[in-house]
């Protein structure tokens, strides 16, 4: 018989992943080729009845990188208007990410996970802009996975029939603000507290932790 408070640890409820919801703003679709103007990142931890909750924030506005090319449609959609403004207090992608990964491997250390994967909704967005900023600023010891995510879109689907953030949110008895969607930061907020609530209501149906486990 496994050890009930054993299984509530995020190590073993997620085999050995941390993950960290991440939500980016962009000036396009193009990872390679278009700038990576703000991440906002969320670590999670589990209480000691095993329930996932939210626990620490990171925000970061980045500067563009040299060539980047700034698509008009995309800074109307994020509603940044200036990226290169100083006003900003835009940061590097070096320095935003020095900073997200550093935490994140405390993270690591403190929960004896073995890396961690980014949760996100439609993940590969994220991932991978997060992925190509990393590689441009030579950072060899990134702790996300390279190409495992947890998407809540597809989550989602799956548990409340709906793959739009704002649509999942109200299915899911969680408030959601139009008005303030598409900032970084507002947005990982309800996807972190989108993923909460998947996962334990998936506890509270008694699908976890597993029959062969109690």
């Amino acid at each position: 018989m496994v050890d009930k408070i054993k299984l509530n640890t995020l190590k073993n409820r997620f085999q050995g992943y941390y993950p960290v919801i991440i939500d980016v703003e962009t000036s396009g679709f193009n990872a390679q080729t278009n700038a990576l103007l703000e991440i906002a990142a969320i670590t999670l931890q589990m209480n000691e009845e095993g329930w996932l909750i939210c626990n620490e924030i990171l925000h970061f506005h980045v500067q563009p990188f040299e060539g980047a090319i700034l698509e008009e449609d995309a800074l109307k959609f994020n509603r940044i208007k200036e990226p290169k403004s100083l006003l900003r207090g835009a940061i590097s992608e070096q320095e935003a990410l020095n900073a997200l990964f550093k935490k994140i491997k405390i993270g690591l250390k403190h929960e004896g996970c073995r890396r961690a994967v980014i949760v996100a909704h439609n993940a590969y967005f994220d991932h991978s802009f997060i992925m190509a900023a990393a590689k441009r600023s030579l950072l060899e010891k990134n702790p996300f996975h390279p190409f495992v995510t947890f998407d809540t879109a597809a989550l989602s689907g799956l548990v409340l029939g709906q793959t739009i953030l704002a649509k999942a949110c109200i299915a899911a008895q969680i408030g959601f603000d139009n008005k303030r969607a598409h900032s970084a930061l507002y947005d990982t907020k309800q996807t972190a507290i989108l993923f909460c609530e998947l996962v334990n209501r998936w506890k509270r149906l008694g699908g976890w932790p597993l029959p062969s486990s109690n």
